[in-house]
C-alpha cells in the first residue's frame, strides 16, 4: 500500500473503535489481516553478509565468558542497565528513531550528533542506513516491501533480515528518498565514508576499556588488576551491553509486531508488548507508535512507563529540546506519513 494510499485512509476512516484510549483515539482503518508475508521482492537467497554475520556470532561465542569468574564484577554488571539507557535509550530511542527517524522533537545539534554516535555505538548501523530502513518500515509496515515483518518468520523479522543482501539499502536512490535530510548535513555523509563509522565504534571501545583499567589500578593497583578491570569491563561494557541492545532493539520489529494487545487499530500487526517496552524504557509500546509514527511519546497509557520520553520531557523543561510532538487527539490527525519533508525536516 502506498503512503498515499495509507494517507488518505486515514482522513476518512472516521473514528476510532470505543476501545482506544478516550482523549488519545486515533482514527485509522482496520490492520490489513496479513498473516504471512514472502521476503521483499529486492532481497537476495544467496548473497549473505558475512562480515556482520560473523561479528554477530564472535559476540554471541564470548557469552559463556559470564560464567568464568575472571571476567565477572558487579561493577562490570552495572554496564547492562547504564549501557541500556545511555546506548540503547538514548542512542536507538531518543536519537535514531524518535529524532532523526521521526522528528518528534528538535534539540540542538551537539545533542543530536551525541545521540547520534551512541546510536552508532550499538552496532546497528550508521544513523543514514538506520534511519532510511526504518523510514522503509513505516513506508509498508507488514506489507511484502517491509524489510523486516516477522509475518515471513519470527527469526526473519528478529535477525535474519539483517544477515541477507536488499538490494534497496544500498542504492543511491533509497538515500536520496528515505534520508535526504540526514544526508545535507556534512557530519552524517563523514559517517557513511570510508572507515570513519568503524573508528568511531573502535574508539568507544577503547575507551570503555581503558576505564576499566583504570578501576582496577585505583581500586585494587597492579598490573594484573589493571588487565582484569579492563576485560571485565570490555565483556560487560561493550560485548554484553551490544548483545543486549541488539535483542532487544531487535525485538521491537518481531516480538512487538506478533505478541501484546493493542490500544489502536492500526494498519499493520504492531502490538504493545510489556517485555520488550520494560527492556527498552519504552520503544515496545509499538502500536501506539505506529499509530502516531511522529509523536515523541510512545506510552499512551498511565501505565505504559516511557522512560525515554521522560528523557527528553526533561530536555524540554531545561531547554535541551522543543517542539516536542504529542500524541495526536480525536479529530486533530496529522495528514503526514514518515517520508512527508514536513515530517522529516526535510
Amino acid at each position: 500500500m502506498s503512503t498515499a494510499e495509507v494517507n488518505s485512509g486515514l482522513q476518512s476512516a472516521g473514528p476510532a473503535p470505543a476501545s482506544q484510549p478516550g482523549n488519545l483515539s486515533i482514527p485509522v482503518p482496520a490492520h490489513t489481516g496479513n498473516t504471512t508475508l514472502a521476503r521483499p521482492a529486492t532481497t537476495s537467497r544467496r548473497q549473505v553478509k558475512w562480515l556482520y554475520a560473523g561479528v554477530v556470532l564472535g559476540f554471541h561465542l564470548l557469552l559463556p565468558l559470564m560464567f568464568v569468574p575472571y571476567f565477572f564484577s558487579w561493577y562490570g554488571l552495572l554496564w547492562l542497565p547504564l549501557g541500556n539507557y545511555l546506548f540503547c535509550s538514548m542512542g536507538i530511542g531518543a536519537g535514531y528513531h524518535r529524532l532523526l527517524t521521526h522528528r518528534g522533537y528538535e534539540c540542538p545539534r551537539w545533542l543530536e550528533y551525541t545521540l547520534a554516535l551512541l546510536g552508532h555505538c550499538c552496532m546497528q548501523d550508521t544513523p543514514a542506513r538506520w534511519v532510511a530502513i526504518h523510514r522503509m518500515h513505516h513506508n509498508n509496515s507488514d506489507e511484502q516491501p517491509d524489510p523486516h515483518s516477522p509475518l515471513v518468520t519470527l527469526f526473519w523479522g528478529h535477525m535474519g533480515w539483517l544477515f541477507i543482501e536488499n538490494s534497496e539499502f544500498g542504492k543511491l536512490a533509497t538515500f536520496e528518498k528515505f534520508t535526504k535530510d540526514l544526508m545535507r548535513q556534512p557530519f552524517y555523509c563523514w559517517l557513511e565514508r570510508g572507515f570513519n563509522g568503524l573508528w568511531v565504534i573502535l574508539a568507544q571501545a577503547a575507551f570503555i576499556t581503558a576505564l576499566g583499567a583504570l578501576y582496577g589500578a585505583l581500586r585494587y593497583g597492579g598490573t594484573d588488576a589493571i588487565v582484569q578491570g579492563a576485560a571485565q569491563w570490555f565483556f560487560w561494557g561493550v560485548v554484553m551491553r551490544v548483545i543486549y541492545t541488539w535483542h532487544v532493539t531487535w525485538g521491537v520489529n518481531s516480538f512487538a509486531h506478533m505478541f501484546g494487545y493493542r490500544n489502536y487499530e492500526t494498519l499493520d500487526n504492531s502490538r504493545n508488548n510489556w517485555v520488550i517496552a520494560l527492556a527498552t524504557n519504552g520503544e515496545g509500546w509499538h502500536n501506539n507508535h505506529h499509530a502516531d509514527p511522529r509523536s515523541a511519546v510512545h506510552g499512551h497509557q498511565w501505565w505504559e512507563l516511557d522512560v525515554t520520553y521522560a528523557t527528553i520531557r526533561f530536555w524540554e523543561k531545561i531547554g535541551l529540546a522543543w517542539k516536542v510532538v504529542r500524541p495526536c487527539r480525536l479529530g486533530d490527525l496529522r495528514d503526514e506519513s514518515p517520508l512527508d519533508e514536513d515530517a522529516v525536516g526535510a
